[in-house]
């Protein structure tokens, strides 16, 4: 196997996070060989693989079953990494995707297979994630089969949609970012994962900037006018919020585009028309101005008989449906909280959906959650619902446990996708409280967080994958934990020093959490030179010979301005500085 050779391979299985093992063909095979295995299917063709030396390829975006043709990209210590050239023969379970923009936009991973073989792959994902730390624990333990999104069409509640082209300098484009690409937008009109009205305010808002001849904003130049349209829906309540995200290098009289969306014939309510500035040079919403053109700036949702307000920014599972199974769920496994007076924490809150579902039950409940506004949201809604026994912190989980006097009886963490801040981990650890119920939208993050709980005397007692987000590679794991006894000795962790890169077991966070971080909170991609140059300078050490020119006479490129301070903001985080 070597970078830059075109093979052919098998798809035996795929990994969370959508990363296909690919059985590569012998480089050598004649024509004859190939011939036979086209005729017989994929069994007689791993056979007749399995007598050379068996070579891995791993692949985004494919199907166990498919007969690809790739490239391989990269090769390091006999692990390749390759793109898919074209698909040779189907998965035996593939089917005709539902939507006429699958493989082309970015968003959806599993369109071509069927809803019920969907789920059985993300189950065995989410199983051979936790059976690759639980062997260790000698307790016995359950794992469910993974629940199903109620809905699978037309579930989304929240739509982040881009402008751009979908051809260097072609004509205006709205909608999702191409597979593959930052810079090409595909239009959406008939995505399968939102409904109708989401549709008519895409294709709406595209014919009127089209007609106006509006600039988009160019995010290699900085240069333009339109960044993003939001929509947001209320899966119960119908209603609806609209934002569409600008730059201040223009001023446009927006009344005409608000009567425009007015007129629409949707099937819900506009509860609200925001237009939001954002002259960051980062591609993430956010808002330097907000202005309200129509209506208000909020609408309110209905999950499990609570009530929620819910303004553009604010944190809310996307999916409604499959979000009150998700709570259900937590409550199931949290069952009774064995006395009265328990003070419950959930940490990492939101806008307190699971900390109201838990009010009645407890004596107290305390969430604690990063972003002010969904604290000040979770703190609205609390007194919504009528709930006076629910307090909310705005702050981070590493700094305010610290601060928090009443000692928690139980405790639930749903954390965002990179999990649980190693040291924020090891303060919840020492409350010592007999259950913890965990929900991760990000299975990896969860095992590498279960594999510090495992060793500090907890165990698993049941987990279950919930599918919140059809037809995409993501996936929900609810885990209940229970205290054990310590037991260093049944304790055995076996590595190969030589298998392992060292520089990114350094200093706090390896180089994919940093990069996925910057990428999250800033929408800026940042390299591992990047990293590594920022590291030395704020005194971190840096892997020997780690990113080093080849010669005296190298020039690197040096990391721009704005993408050191989202690496140095990573560092803060992960409190590696």
């Amino acid at each position: 196997m070597k970078k830059g050779q075109i093979r052919e391979g098998i798809v035996m299985d795929v990994k969370f996070p959508n990363k296909g093992n690919v059985k590569l063909m012998p480089a050598s095979a004649d024509a004859e060989a190939k011939s036979s295995m086209k005729e017989n299917g994929t069994e007689e063709r791993s056979c007749i693989q399995a007598e050379e030396k068996e070579e891995i390829c791993t692949v985004k975006n494919v199907l166990p079953g498919q007969h690809l043709s790739l490239m391989i990209t990269k090769v390091r210590k006999g692990k390749g990494e390759g793109k898919v050239l074209q698909v040779l023969e189907p998965s035996p379970d593939e089917i005709q995707a539902p939507c006429p923009h699958f493989g082309n936009c970015g968003g959806c991973t599993y369109l071509a297979l069927p809803y019920e073989k969907q789920l059985g792959l993300k189950e065995k994902q989410v199983k051979e994630l936790l059976d690759s730390v639980l062997f260790r624990q000698e307790q016995p333990w359950e794992f469910e089969p993974i629940k199903a999104s109620p809905v699978q069409f037309g579930y989304r509640n929240k739509m982040e949609f881009s402008f751009g082209d979908e051809v260097k300098d072609g004509p205006l484009a709205l909608g999702m970012h191409k597979r593959g690409s930052f810079y090409d937008i595909v239009s959406v009109k008939d995505c399968r994962i939102v409904d109708e009205d989401y549709s008519q305010i895409l294709q709406g808002t595209l014919a009127y900037f089209t007609e106006e001849k509006a600039p988009f904003f160019h995010r290699l130049t900085h240069v333009g006018y339109l960044r993003h349209l939001l929509v947001r829906k209320a899966s119960h309540t119908g209603e609806i919020l609209i934002a569409l995200v600008t730059t201040t290098q223009e001023e446009r009289d927006l009344a005409p585009f608000r009567d425009m969306l007015l007129a629409l014939p949707l099937q819900g309510k506009i509860a609200g028309i925001l237009h939001i500035e954002n002259d960051s040079v980062a591609d993430v919403v956010k808002s330097d101005r907000t202005s309200v053109l129509y209506g208000q700036d909020y609408f309110y949702e209905e999950l499990l008989g609570l009530k929620f307000k819910v303004s553009v920014f604010s944190f809310f599972q996307t999916n409604s449906y499959g979000a009150e199974v998700l709570y259900q769920t937590a409550r199931e496994y949290i069952g009774n909280l064995d006395k009265e007076d328990c003070v419950v924490y959930d940490l990492y809150s939101g806008t307190g959906t699971i900390a109201q579902l838990m009010a009645p039950v407890a004596k107290k409940v305390i969430g604690v959650e990063i972003v002010e506004e969904a604290v000040e949201a979770a703190k609205k809604n609390a007194m919504l619902n009528g709930l006076d026994n629910c307090e909310f912190i705005a702050g981070d989980v590493l700094k305010v446990l610290d601060e928090i006097e009443e000692k928690p009886d139980f405790i639930i963490l749903d954390p965002p996708r990179d999990g649980i801040h190693p040291r924020a981990l090891q303060k919840i650890i020492k409350y010592g409280v007999d259950r913890m119920v965990y929900i991760s939208c990000k299975p990896t993050s969860l095992a590498r967080d279960l594999e510090v709980l495992l060793g500090n005397g907890y165990v698993v007692e049941k987990a279950v994958a919930v599918d919140q987000f059809p037809w995409t590679g993501n996936v929900e794991t609810v885990v209940l934990l229970s205290k054990g006894e310590v037991d260093s000795k049944k304790i055995r962790v076996e590595f190969s020093l030589e298998d392992m890169d060292m520089s990114e077991f350094q200093d706090g966070a390896t180089y994919t959490q940093i990069k996925d971080y910057v990428l999250e909170h800033s929408g800026l991609k940042v390299s591992n030179l990047y990293i590594s140059q920022i590291k030395r300078k704020c005194g971190i050490e840096v892997g020997k010979n780690y990113n080093l020119p080849k010669s005296e006479d190298s020039r690197q490129p040096q990391c721009p301005p704005e993408k050191e301070k989202a690496i140095r903001e990573a560092f803060k985080y992960f409190g590696m500085i």
